[in-house]
């Protein structure tokens, strides 16, 4: 069963192959056996998931199921879960169990879907390589001495080692689609207020996306039919209708237009995922898309911009953080100031604090304009390239990243080598487009990501041509020497 994707599991259940409780079960047994290799889960939920399967196998007797009623689910851990540990990966919030749920947990609760747990994830978000969780680093499935990507490393590998099916993720700056590339699956960040935020912890409030990860584009347009709407309790949700992301999937894109960044095929770029991603462009010209290369001429901008932007919206949203209210608090404190230093040096990680301390800098009184105002105006060129291209194309496409997965330990000591593993991908953010991570190819057995990018609202385009790529090829069926 752990080798079908969503979409043929879904038809197992409603033609009685197998029941809710069985499925759930066997990825159950999974975890159990296999996460010990990986790391992958944060919070395993067993009980709750068999009770969530026999209550939607009594739904789908009596003939009043929901679409992906009975469907494993596991959700990141920065999706606020009631009566369920929320950690965020750090030891901040260890103890931390909400009394509601995330919009988009409901949402998935609304549809049926169990529950497996919790998925392991760089420390509040913020990271490239799964290595700064304060529950230790995910595993690689392809190679357990790699890492998976961050910052939805755990979302990835379960993914991958077939623990679960499908799963949640969040995206600041290309934390679903570069550990979808290194892992091998399919993750998609939709346009920023497309999926509500309300409940997901938040990193940097302007660029957080929450998404899916899947195994192929059709699993994941089908869990978009799910998180994407408005939800009035997100103050930057837009208030849009939702189409069903799967009806166009099978389209022609014959006379599509795709446009190539020339600055994404860069010297930075490895050599052979530059070959692959090309190959995979070339199968998109088999089927009738047009190929044209376009400039993004502030792209190299990109990195730069979002390490300023980022930290300083990080530095505000973990002010909350302080050992009076919730969340980890230091041992016998001398007195108010006392407890606010220790508790937030002891319960964040050194990444977090490297962020708060540069976002804190940048916002400072005769540094806001220097620094925080300057990448806001980056940013908008961005977004204005973007547009400019956008005229001229339908969809984007280049690599995901410039590299194949990196072993542990190799980026640790330089945090800007860390960095530009996001430069293929922090753009979309800036500019709150969508934008996806498909496997297109291997490089010693590592996989290789295509990233496509949309224009605002276009994730049905997206998935349409990832789609039509995954059916002339078979990248994203492979599977790690996993049985």
């Amino acid at each position: 069963m752990h080798n079908k994707t969503l979409a043929e599991l879904r038809t197992g259940l409603n033609n009685g192959d197998f029941s809710s409780v069985e499925l759930t079960g066997h990825f159950l047994d999974r975890i159990k056996t296999l996460d010990k290799n990986y790391n992958s889960f944060i919070s395993v939920t067993e009980e709750f998931a068999l009770t969530q399967a026999r209550q939607c196998d009594e739904r789908l007797a009596a003939g009043d199921a929901p679409n992906l009623c009975g469907l494993p689910i596991t959700h990141k851990d920065i999706f606020c879960t009631e009566g369920i540990r929320t950690s965020c990966g750090s030891r901040m919030l260890d103890n931390f169990v909400p009394p509601y749920n995330a919009t988009v947990v409901e949402n998935f609760a609304a549809a049926g879907m169990v529950v497996l747990g919790k998925t392991n994830m760089d420390e509040f978000a913020m990271g490239s390589s799964n290595e700064t969780s304060y529950y230790g680093p995910v595993k690689n499935p392809w190679h357990s001495n790699c890492v998976p990507g961050g910052s939805s490393g755990g979302s990835a590998a379960a993914i991958a080692a077939r623990l679960a099916p499908v799963a949640t993720a969040t995206d600041t700056g290309g934390s679903i689609r570069q550990p979808a590339a290194l892992c091998g699956i399919t993750g998609l960040k939709p346009t920023y207020g497309r999926v509500s935020r309300w409940g997901m912890i938040a990193f940097a409030s302007s660029l957080d996306q929450g998404g899916p990860m899947a195994r192929n584009a059709e699993d994941a347009a089908m869990l978009l039919n799910v998180m994407a709407g408005f939800d009035a309790k997100d103050s930057t949700s837009v208030e849009r209708d939702v189409p069903d992301y799967t009806a166009t999937l099978n389209q022609n894109i014959a006379g599509l237009t795709v446009g190539i960044p020339k600055e994404y095929f860069n010297e930075g770029l490895n050599p052979a995922t530059e070959q692959a991603v090309r190959h995979a462009l070339g199968e998109l010209e088999n089927q009738g898309a047009k190929l044209k290369e376009i400039s993004l001429p502030h792209s190299h901008l990109s990195v730069p911009a979002y390490y300023v932007i980022a930290p300083a919206e990080a530095s505000a949203n973990l002010s909350r953080f302080d050992g009076a209210r919730y969340g980890y608090r230091c041992k016998e404190p001398v007195d108010l100031h006392d407890m606010y230093m220790r508790s937030r040096a002891e319960g964040f990680g050194d990444e977090v604090k490297r962020r708060i301390l540069v976002g804190a800098y940048c916002l400072s009184a005769g540094y806001y304009d220097a620094y925080y105002n300057k990448a806001m105006q980056v940013r908008r060129l961005i977004k204005n390239d973007f547009d400019n291209a956008f005229n001229e194309v339908d969809i984007i496409a280049g690599p995901t990243c410039p590299n194949p997965a990196f072993e542990f330990g190799a980026k640790g000591d330089n945090p800007v080598a860390m960095y530009l593993e996001d430069i293929y991908t922090i753009a979309a953010n800036l500019a709150g487009l969508p934008a996806m991570s498909l496997p297109c190819g291997f490089i010693d057995n590592k996989p290789v990501g295509l990233q496509l990018i949309g224009n605002y609202f276009e994730e049905a385009r997206m998935l349409n041509v990832a789609h039509r790529y995954q059916q002339s090829s078979d990248w994203h069926q492979r599977a790690p020497g996993i049985e």
